[in-house]
């Protein structure tokens, strides 16, 4: 049995039916729109000279070895990896606390640390998971390899690279 379709007064204006010999199907159809994007004034503020400056020497001396340990704890891993997977309990799940991880890392990256997609707002801290080795130790350093990598990509995006002696003469010459 054919359902009814609708009149032309029921449709909605962006609902197009495809004609076929199955029942027609319904689906949506938006017209481009270009959307403009903007900066607030938040976004334009220029950071203090200090905190660019101990910003840019954390980064020359960021480490893997600064990272605080953290709290890590196992569980039992999942997937392949036959009966040993189910018998030990090799996944890490690594906890940092923001109290904990403000201690090392500049001022202009704080803020991001709430923002990262680790970010888990019931215990205020970044937690990381690993699996991916059969060896507990394997992914307790797979967890702080991830925190290294996003403290590095938070930093790229938050603080702006010092300005070239390029930049600065094609400036003065304006």
């Amino acid at each position: 049995m054919r359902p009814k379709s609708p009149t032309k007064l029921e449709m909605p204006p962006n609902l197009v039916f495809i004609r076929s010999r199955i029942p027609p199907v319904p689906f949506m159809v938006f017209p481009l729109v270009q959307l403009r994007t903007f900066r607030s004034q938040a976004d334009t503020v220029i950071p203090d000279q200090d905190d660019l400056h101990e910003a840019w020497k954390w980064h020359d001396s960021f480490n893997e070895s600064s990272l605080p340990k953290g709290q890590t704890s196992f569980s039992r891993s999942s997937g392949p990896g036959g009966q040993k997977v189910n018998k030990t309990e090799s996944k890490a799940t690594t906890v940092w606390s923001i109290e904990e991880l403000y201690k090392v890392v500049p001022k202009l990256m704080r803020d991001a640390l709430r923002l990262s997609r680790y970010y888990t707002k019931g215990t205020d801290s970044i937690k990381m998971h690993a699996q991916t080795h059969r060896d507990r130790n394997h992914n307790t350093s797979e967890n702080r390899r991830k925190l290294f990598q996003e403290l590095l990509q938070i930093y790229k995006e938050k603080v702006p690279g010092p300005t070239s002696e390029r930049a600065i003469k094609k400036h003065e010459d304006m």
